[in-house]
């Protein structure tokens, strides 16, 4: 899978490319395009110029046009950039296309994204889930991998050695995703039957946002050690624990982080993976407060829930990292609507306090704020699952809290 692979020996640089729309604003082109630029960063590509331009909808040959990609040929050649992202995945015509005019490396989001994945696999289970993934972005893109060949022109028989190899790795490929399917549908039954000798203990999920802190959260509840950073998609496989609070045990679940435009072929892919979350008997939303854009990543990770599974599961909502919120105070005479950048800590406790009653905490999970408060509200959810499971410990329960 070289085709995905970006070279671990040298941090090359790169250029990204957004486009502003009707849909979207330059504001938000510009918070997508510092999202990209951490991607960017978490696969070992140094990030140096971003480009973007207003168009209604991407060229269907280039992305962008043809002046504005000039003005980034320009840039590529003037400044030896090795590779060019952009922020939305691109047919097989434009990448061709694309390639063709710059001379140089040309990704996609879902291409980097896949490549993070495929750096960070570890197990079996994930190497699979990932190579599956990249077959499927692969699959229709394989005109653009043999432009190189010279294709022959005649009637009956006469076609050209590139359509010949482009058919045999068509063939090659899908019998490769058909294998790796095969397989997933074997490690798919071993998970079930894992899940199954767990027994009924209540199921929490971690789910959020990638990069929010659920990794460090599931390390504070635990007590163990899964591996954090503060990287993209740092987990991807799903990690479980026993945890336990005031004597009542329950099982605890890391899974994959969201992402705003995360590729169909890995959602498909891990679908094991967000077995997890579907078998949840209640969903630990994390947030990361501290980010501009919070209340957007959380529509993502909601949306990406309800395609997961349309089934209302109760929730908490934790608000992580408080330790790194600002803002900027609004002047006195400022009368303009409030916004995340001039609201403070306090309004908007009480607004989502407000809007998820009785199931909302802020906290700091790295500097450990609050986090006994978190073990409280678990233990009462976890409880209130626990005991319609096993009426006959409601009895025990009781006797417990009065003590």
């Amino acid at each position: 899978m070289k085709e995905f692979i970006i070279s671990e020996a040298q941090s090359e640089k790169a250029v990204l490319v957004g486009l502003v729309t009707p849909q979207q604003n330059e504001q938000k082109v510009k918070e997508y395009l510092d999202e990209l630029a951490f991607l960017a960063d978490t696969a070992g590509v140094e990030p140096v110029k971003k480009f973007w331009q207003k168009l209604d909808a991407p060229n269907s040959v280039t992305f962008v046009g043809s002046g504005k990609l000039q003005e980034i040929k320009e840039y590529v050649v003037e400044n030896e950039i090795g590779i060019v992202i952009f922020d939305d995945e691109l047919s097989a015509k434009q990448l061709r296309n694309i390639e063709k005019e710059l001379q140089v490396k040309i990704l996609d989001r879902t291409n980097l994204i896949l490549d993070i994945f495929a750096r960070r696999a570890q197990t079996a289970h994930a190497k699979t889930q990932v190579e599956l993934a990249q077959y499927k972005y692969m699959l229709p893109r394989l005109t653009r991998l043999w432009t190189h060949l010279e294709r022959q022109r005649g009637g009956v028989g006469m076609r050209g050695p590139g359509e010949t190899q482009l058919e045999t790795d068509k063939r090659i490929i899908l019998d490769k995703i058909s294998r790796l399917k095969k397989e997933l549908v074997e490690i798919d039954k071993q998970k079930s039957i894992q899940r199954k000798n767990r027994g009924k203990m209540v199921r929490v999920a971690l789910v959020g946002y990638t990069n929010v802190g659920k990794s460090t959260l599931m390390n504070l509840l635990s007590k163990s050690e899964v591996f954090a950073e503060n990287k993209l998609f740092a987990t991807l496989d799903t990690t479980v624990r026993k945890v336990i609070v005031d004597n009542l045990p329950f099982l605890l679940s890391d899974t994959v982080g969201f992402i705003r435009k995360l590729p169909t072929e890995l959602v498909e892919s891990f679908k094991s993976t967000l077995d997890e979350v579907r078998e949840a008997d209640l969903l630990v939303h994390v947030v990361d407060v501290s980010h501009p854009s919070f209340e957007e990543q959380i529509d993502v990770v909601n949306r990406t829930l309800s395609e997961i599974d349309n089934r209302e599961k109760p929730m908490i909502m934790v608000f992580n990292k408080v330790d790194a919120f600002t803002y900027t105070p609004k002047e006195e005479d400022d009368l303009t609507p409030l916004t995340r950048d001039n609201i403070d800590l306090d309004e908007l406790k009480r607004a989502w306090m407000n809007k998820v009653p009785g199931n909302c905490l802020f906290i700091s999970a790295k500097e450990r704020v609050n986090i006994d408060s978190l073990k409280s509200l678990l233990y009462e959810r976890v409880k209130e699952i626990h005991v319609t499971r096993f009426p006959y410990n409601d009895f025990l329960f009781q006797q417990y809290d009065d003590l």
